[in-house]
């Protein structure tokens, strides 16, 4: 069996099991395949990610060292991120969209404000076309984020 990435018109993704690629094709030319989504028949394979074992060597072992240094990095300039917002921006805690709405439109002074959101928060900020960014933050001892 082999896994395929399939595609249709509308642009929705799906995978389909298939025992070789003739058997894609040759449901594909029948019109047995169907979008899960909108149900259309037009489906065509999409190009996947291929992963090949190899045997470890130290080429590997030096890739995955340069994985983790990538990761450290990462991790350090998030940290740094994070430190930044909080020793410049004021915190307004679980008001966040209710401040940024009031200055987006010119009810209040703009400032830089952090804070919460709720998920039905986020989506009615992006509505209205306020910029957010979010970002990753530790929960220090004995604080509440929500």
């Amino acid at each position: 069996m082999i896994v395929f990435d399939l595609e249709c018109i509308n642009g929705h993704t799906f995978e389909g099991w298939f025992e070789d690629r003739a058997d894609l094709d040759n449901q594909i030319e029948q019109g047995l395949l169907q979008c899960p989504v909108c149900e259309t028949a037009a489906v065509e394979p999409k190009l996947s990610a291929v992963a090949i074992k190899t045997s470890s060597s130290p080429q590997s072992h030096n890739a995955r060292q340069a994985m983790q240094a990538s990761q450290e990095v990462m991790a350090e300039f998030t940290e740094k991120v994070a430190n930044f917002v909080e020793n410049n921006y004021e915190n307004v805690g679980s008001s966040f969209a209710k401040e940024a709405l009031e200055m987006h439109y010119g009810a209040k002074d703009f400032r830089n404000i952090r804070g919460t959101t709720t998920q039905e928060e986020e989506k009615t900020l992006e509505k209205e076309g306020v910029p957010v960014f979010k970002v990753p933050v530790k929960k220090k001892e004995n604080e509440d984020l929500n």
